[in-house]
């Protein structure tokens, strides 16, 4: 193995996390190259928040949670192989303990791309259909980012240059990631990918296959799999604009916190080393990857539980917003949050369906059934726009007139006091409670959220094209003919 993978001693504490963003990566923002991640303004707070979750790990009240002890090592337990419906159980506590502590908020939380690689380790003999040492390859890489506590983050789809040609299966060499050369020790890499998110965050760079390539001879340098360390020479990020204005908890109490940052990654002649290399030159095997690895049902798992602790969270927001003016006692009120309760409950269900159904597969290991996950995402991204306009509705201009903590303590403090108070709640209540909302209804960092959920696993036209293909049709249709040749 290379000494680039190296095992480690299992779960890390946050300030040993934030030491190893504190590297040469090449992360850029506002125009400007940023000296440090873990101290520059548009990004502190996030990389603050993560290590955060990471110490709860070693938390009594979440250990036996988050974590599981193999060899007399702890480890995440998104990392977990399941070798059983209950395995399958402890995983979604996990994925959804770790929503819990951003109330959704956060969405790229670490066991999201954990739950991709323990599925890929799980199942690498697939590999194996591109070359032996690929499956070897993945093993060792699950190894070093599971002792290791490694944070990654992935980048799938090339930027847009030709719609057409996109559409048609194929890349464009103007814009795509692709391999530009091969070497003894690897392959170099030049283009770009999106969309980052948690990239300047993040330890490690999954770059796997999404868009589905054709078989052709101008496809073998697009069709491939591979890791990189985000430090690693060659790589660079321009992330959007930072969400994080740098106001206090109170003003702006979850951009303050869960700003997670994306970014475009530039390969500028990236080296890789053979040995993080999975897949290669195999257009077709890029394209099943996915599917028979069992890693999108694995990462809709973590997902579903994600969007659940998300949904409770709008929910309750909802509910406080109602009972502070005391429109809690209306009717049309209290049947529009009833809309947002049967969201959360359709959540649930189709999680613990997914979790009850687990099966075990053709590698020998258990998987959640498919399509009550698969259906959460396909209507989850309708579902939660609407969850927004609900807070749009009940909110309206308080939603905007709302001081600031700062007015407080100001010459007006007592007319704040007394004219932003309502029947249930005091001023300052009150106040933080409509800044809230604000900040997951009106704000970027709230947008923001609306845009990631609509188009989190893809645009929705073609996720609902491939479960209708997927779904189970037949049975049904037997039934009309049954009744039509009756």
């Amino acid at each position: 193995m290379s000494t680039d993978l190296e095992r480690g001693n299992g779960i890390r504490t946050g300030e040993q996390y934030l030491g190893g963003l504190r590297d040469d990566r090449d992360v850029w923002v506002h125009g400007e190259k940023v000296k440090d991640v873990t101290t520059h303004p548009a990004m502190c707070r996030g990389a603050e928040t993560l290590a955060g979750f990471l110490d709860r790990q070693f938390d009594d009240k979440h250990r036996d949670i988050v974590t599981y002890e193999e060899d007399g090592n702890t480890f995440a337990t998104s990392f977990m192989i399941p070798k059983s419906v209950d395995d399958i159980k402890k995983r979604g506590a996990s994925a959804y303990e770790w929503a819990k502590w951003s109330n959704g908020m956060f969405g790229r939380t670490p066991d999201y791309k954990n739950a991709s690689v323990t599925a890929f380790a799980a199942s690498a003999d697939f590999l194996t259909e591109g070359r032996p040492e690929y499956a070897e390859n993945m093993r060792n890489y699950y190894e070093y980012v599971r002792t290791n506590d490694k944070v990654l983050t992935h980048t799938l789809i090339n930027p847009t240059y030709n719609f057409e040609q996109a559409k048609q299966g194929k890349s464009s060499k103007e814009v795509a990631l692709q391999v530009v050369k091969e070497t003894d020790s690897g392959l170099v890499v030049k283009g770009a990918r999106l969309l980052a998110t948690l990239g300047p965050h993040s330890d490690e760079i999954e770059v796997f296959p999404s868009s589905l390539l054709t078989a052709s001879e101008d496809n073998m340098p697009y069709a491939f799999a591979f890791t990189i360390p985000t430090g690693a020479p060659g790589v660079r990020m321009i992330c959007r604009d930072t969400y994080d204005h740098q106001k206090s908890n109170y003003d702006a109490p979850l951009s303050s916190r869960y700003e997670e940052m994306d970014a475009v990654i530039i390969f500028d002649n990236v080296h890789v080393p053979w040995e993080r290399v999975f897949m290669y030159r195999e257009p077709l095997l890029c394209n099943r990857a996915f599917a028979e690895t069992h890693a999108v049902v694995h990462m809709m798992h973590q997902v579903i539980c994600g969007k659940l602790a998300k949904t409770e969270f709008i929910v309750g927001l909802l509910c406080a917003m109602a009972h502070a003016t005391g429109k809690d006692k209306d009717m049309g009120v209290k049947g529009m949050i009833a809309e947002a309760m049967w969201t959360a409950e359709i959540v649930r269900a189709l999680r613990f369906q997914g979790e009850a159904e687990a099966h075990e597969d053709q590698w020998g290991n258990y998987v959640p059934l498919r399509r009550p996950l698969d259906t959460s995402r396909n209507t989850y991204p309708k579902l939660y726009p609407k969850l927004i306009e609900m807070i749009h509705m009940l909110g309206s201009s308080s939603l905007m007139a709302t001081p600031t903590e700062a007015d407080f303590t100001n010459d007006l403090s007592e007319d704040v006091a007394a004219y932003f108070q309502t029947v249930n709640l005091d001023s300052e209540e009150r106040i933080a409670l409509f800044r809230l909302a604000h900040d997951v209804a009106v704000s970027g960092f709230g947008n923001r959220q609306v845009l990631y959920e609509r188009f989190f696993f893809g645009p929705q036209n073609v996720m609902a094209s491939i479960y209708y293909d997927l779904y189970d049709k037949d049975d049904m249709m037997d039934r009309v003919t049954e009744l039509l040749n009756a």
